[in-house]
């Protein structure tokens, strides 16, 4: 099953067939919103649906329930996720309008729960790629074959607290560092799809050029109004991402805990044990 999160601007489903509710409950919380699951045109592959900031974009990006959001998607059998964001660029080059397919990142937040682990278990994941390479390079094809918009493969996406935009000298400092795009939503989310073992890359629309720029000034209609333009791009990747994803594609990401578990099985709690069951119980 694939997931697909919707960001800034995207709120509902892609054109689903057959769909369906399920209203998660997880140890971290209520999800973002019930989980849509339904099946995607001729190709029948099952896709969940979750927007990340609600259905009415009640959520703010620091406190969004990720680990609910991830964990619900696991719990309904997700494998891949594809998330989209809304993003400013510190490149001259990437325009408002340009798709890109990040593969780095840079965590700059300071107030969210980064693991579902804890409390009687420790997990230490190797996150040297954040994004999946293989998820990557599929979400790039596909986007490049299907698009007339810009699409640049690779970069880094800094991701800060929020909900305030950058200072200037943030902003600036962020550019001096030769990163790509600065937003609110990549952290933890593409840490805890690695502690599920799902393969995790998003497909990021540039809405703006943060405030580096000396004839740019970030305001949240502008920001909308260019979310709002990207959103029918973003779709037909992600659709033609689905359409030709083969059935048995692997990443590395899938076995991702393998070797990663610090606390010897008996030494764990039972109450933890049962939390975490869903997603290490294999290795236990």
């Amino acid at each position: 099953m694939i997931g697909f999160i919707g960001g800034s601007g995207i709120y509902e489903a892609l054109p689903l067939e057959h769909t369906h509710e399920e209203h998660v409950e997880t140890p971290y919380g209520d999800p973002s919103a019930p989980v849509t699951i339904g099946e995607f045109g001729e190709t029948g592959t099952e896709i969940a649906f979750l927007p990340r900031h609600g259905e009415d974009h009640g959520r703010s990006p620091t406190n969004l329930p990720y680990r609910a959001n991830i964990y619900a998607l696991k719990s309904v059998g997700v494998s891949h996720i594809v998330a989209s964001n809304a993003v400013g660029s510190l490149k001259e080059e990437l325009e408002p309008g340009t798709l890109v397919i990040p593969d780095q990142i840079v965590d700059r937040t300071r107030h969210r729960e980064m693991t579902f682990y804890g409390e009687g278990i420790v997990v230490h994941q190797p996150f040297t790629y954040p994004y999946s390479p293989e998820l990557v390079d599929h979400l790039t094809e596909a986007a490049r074959s299907t698009i007339d918009a810009d699409v640049s493969k690779g970069g880094t996406y800094v991701c800060i607290e929020g909900p305030q935009y950058s200072t200037k000298a943030e902003s600036e400092f962020y550019r001096s560092q030769g990163w790509d795009l600065v937003g609110m939503t990549a952290i933890p989310e593409a840490k805890l799809a690695r502690e599920a073992e799902m393969a995790y890359a998003t497909v990021a629309g540039v809405t703006d050029y943060d405030v580096w720029k000396e004839d740019s000034e970030v305001t949240l209609q502008e920001v909308l109004e260019n979310a709002e333009q990207n959103q029918k791009a973003i779709k037909a990747v992600v659709e033609e991402a689905i359409r030709t994803l083969p059935e048995d594609h692997e990443c590395a990401a899938h076995t991702s805990l393998e070797g990663t578990i610090n606390t010897p099985t008996d030494a764990i709690p039972e109450k933890t044990r049962e939390r975490v069951e869903p997603l290490v119980g294999e290795y236990l």
